[in-house]
């Protein structure tokens, strides 16, 4: 069984020195992606916002987030759909995940939270015992030794690995970050325009006479959802697809 939301919150409140009051604040993404920097000490935190109010700035944090794990291999997915609804089973589950691999991979030593939010750098060797604990965490390590289940966190380049074969290392990295961030907006977008066009769908099962009004707002929605760019062409595999979804 996981951490209590009490437990929870007393440990990223003090790992983070902020005052958190319910995991559902979770849900803007700005903790999680600092309990990560706080162990690999390479999440862009100048870009992460805390006060913001909007599902729109939520997924931006959670884009960040998703990147970091990544460019470290992070074999879990975030349910970032459910998370920015700030809802608290969504969220207590997966901060309770977080909290099991930060126990398990926290380097341990001094993190300067509030200096990080501003833009600081870790300090190059972290030693010493954490504010928020981070001594007990690894000792809780066994050995130092890379655990066999869990998600694998990617091995640090080996120290005689060329110039040239790390560039292009970081290169396929930033690559794979910018192309999986693109088909995850692709998708978001993709349910909402899904979502929209089951609505009006609906709207003209329930009154048909809807759809016979040219200047109406069902037609003025399907133009919208069925346009196309000039030059595009629908591919012939989806061809039959995307006719059945323009029949209501």
């Amino acid at each position: 069984m996981g951490e209590s939301r009490q437990e929870l919150l007393q440990w990223i409140n003090s790992l983070l020195q902020l005052n958190l009051t319910k995991v559902e604040q979770c849900g803007t993404g700005a903790a999680l992606c600092q309990v990560y920097d706080s162990i690999f000490g390479d999440v862009p935190m100048s870009r992460v916002k805390f006060n913001v109010n909007s599902e729109y700035a939520y997924i931006q944090n959670f884009k960040i987030l998703q990147n970091t794990f990544t460019k470290h291999q992070i074999e879990k997915s975030i349910p970032i759909e459910a998370l920015v609804k700030c809802k608290m089973q969504d969220n207590l589950d997966f901060l309770q995940w977080t909290k099991r691999f930060w126990d398990q991979y926290y380097p341990g030593g001094d993190y300067d939270a509030a200096a990080r939010r501003k833009g600081g750098a870790v300090p190059a060797t972290m030693s010493g015992t954490s504010r928020a604990s981070a001594g007990s965490a690894a000792a809780r390590r066994p050995g130092g030794a890379t655990p066999t289940g869990g998600p694998r966190v990617a091995a640090r380049a080996p120290a005689a690995s060329s110039a040239a074969t790390q560039a292009l290392q970081q290169e396929v990295a930033t690559l794979k970050e910018a192309v999986g961030g693109l088909e995850r907006e692709r998708d978001f977008y993709f349910h909402k325009l899904r979502d929209i066009e089951v609505l009006v769908q609906s709207a003209v099962e329930e009154d048909p006479e809807l759809e016979k009004q040219e200047d109406g707002l069902i037609k003025a929605i399907q133009a919208i959802l069925y346009s196309t760019e000039e030059g595009f062409e629908i591919p012939e595999a989806d061809a039959d697809a995307a006719d059945d979804q323009e029949t209501f």
